[in-house]
């Protein structure tokens, strides 16, 4: 089974149109959503009804998807993310607000070889940032390769030894393959579809072949002015529309 992986769309109808049609040349399977499919972006109800209509083969929650389906609040957001989270949960549809306040929580087992989450396997809201987190969540996920997002960085790691991580990052490059070993478990970040912030400003997901041993990293390139403009023009804060450009 050949998979697309995406997460943290972020409102960005724009990114995630650009990374379909790109996967679509690369000929995935199914489709599995690490979560925050809204927030920040100016198109959550676009994006949402985009994603419902791909009938993922596993879809999970993000913490901006809780706040703006009313599941929790947003006391633990910066101004910025506040702001955005209560513009997008005043334009969301009713529909769309019932499906985001459906969503499981991660993590979630899709197969025998694959698990998803949003932040962690051991809190669907922690972020792993560090070797210590990240060799927590590698001791804590329960399949062969374990995807994340919540971070908006592309990379994978691998468990060496207690507390000492591998760590593996595109840095820049379009495509980057990263083989998944049938020893050992493999964490996964795709990256960001909406919001990239590892200077990287294109559009980030991966394509995932874990029988075959394989997940490649991938960016592609979309219209950010068209974004830029749409968020200024829906008065959201200017902060999201410039850090689109940076990668940050």
């Amino acid at each position: 089974m050949r998979y697309l992986v995406l997460s943290d769309i972020h409102g960005n109808l724009e990114a995630l149109e650009a990374v379909l049609r790109a996967a679509a040349a690369q000929q995935y399977e199914r489709v599995l959503v690490l979560g925050d499919l809204v927030g920040y972006g100016p198109d959550p109800n676009a994006v949402v009804e985009r994603v419902r209509g791909l009938e993922p083969a596993g879809v999970i929650r993000g913490n901006h998807d809780k706040a703006a389906a009313g599941v929790e609040d947003t006391a633990d957001f910066n101004a910025v993310a506040r702001v955005a989270a209560q513009w997008t949960a005043q334009v969301l549809t009713p529909e769309n607000r019932e499906y985001l306040a459906g969503l499981p929580a991660g993590p979630q087992l899709v197969n025998g070889l694959v698990e998803i989450c949003h932040g962690s396997p051991v809190d669907e809201d922690r972020y792993i940032f560090s070797e210590r987190e990240a060799s927590r969540a590698l001791q804590a996920s329960r399949r062969r390769a374990c995807f994340f997002g919540h971070t908006h960085v592309a990379l994978a790691a691998r468990l060496l030894e207690p507390m000492r991580v591998q760590v593996e990052m595109p840095e820049g490059r379009p495509e980057f393959e990263i083989a998944v070993r049938a020893e050992g478990k493999t964490l996964i970040n795709p990256g960001s579809v909406g919001q990239p912030r590892d200077s990287d400003a294109r559009a980030a997901y991966a394509l995932a072949d874990i029988e075959g041993g394989w997940v490649r990293l991938c960016r592609v390139a979309y219209p950010i002015q068209a974004v830029q403009g749409k968020i200024l023009a829906a008065g959201l804060p200017s902060v999201l529309a410039h850090r689109l450009a940076i990668g940050r």
